[in-house]
């Protein structure tokens, strides 16, 4: 926006002799002085809802502020890289898989977590250190013996003296064991031990 200059020399007209024609103040001088300021004028911008042109400059405003001062793109590019995306931040995005440090235009991000969720950190227990990796994906396991629940199976069977066999009568004396049949077939769990999640592409700011 330009500003207004004086374009007649109007105190040079004052040192002239009063006889040299110089010295008279013409209309064409009152044009060139009005249509300088009517330039500059119309150069300013309102000061109500003004439409900006061109790059202007605005003093930075600290990050604290809460006034209605204009916020210049160093104002917004402080809050973001320093205050809503740190280093440590996570940044996730549901539908553009390109490195944050390109579409922020700031910092140094990896990929992180992939294939996994996060937990918040507890004070004790199995999430009370930070960036652990724990669990794997597994789609069906097949329970050890350890992993069963303990139980016993009853055997009885109903006989009379004179239809007592052999082998009734060596189990009453306790020589030998009598197992029942087999059931179960061994097979993993048929259902998935996987729990509800939803994939993002998801990074972590490291500097």
């Amino acid at each position: 926006m330009a500003d207004y200059t004086v374009a007649v020399s109007w105190s040079g007209k004052d040192a002239l002799a009063d006889s040299d024609a110089n010295k008279v103040i013409s209309g064409a001088d009152f044009n060139t002085e009005f249509t300088t300021v009517q330039t500059a004028v119309n150069s300013k911008a309102n000061t109500a809802s003004p439409t900006l042109t061109g790059t202007p400059l605005a003093p930075t405003a600290s990050v604290a502020t809460d006034t209605t001062q204009l916020a210049t793109t160093a104002f917004v590019k402080d809050v973001l890289q320093n205050y809503i995306y740190p280093v440590g931040s996570i940044y996730m995005n549901m539908a553009v898989a390109t490195n944050p440090g390109t579409l922020l235009g700031f910092g140094t991000w990896v990929a992180y977590a992939t294939g996994q969720v996060l937990v918040g950190i507890e004070g004790s227990g199995t999430f009370d250190a930070l960036d652990e990796s724990l669990g794997a994906e597994t789609a069906a396991h097949t329970l050890t013996i350890d992993e069963m629940p303990a139980h016993h199976h009853t055997y009885g069977k109903s006989v009379t003296s004179e239809a007592m066999s052999i082998h009734d009568i060596v189990n009453v004396r306790g020589a030998t064991t009598t197992n029942t049949s087999d059931t179960g077939g061994g097979s993993a769990h048929s259902h998935s031990t996987l729990q509800p999640s939803v994939t993002v592409h998801m990074w972590k700011r490291t500097a």
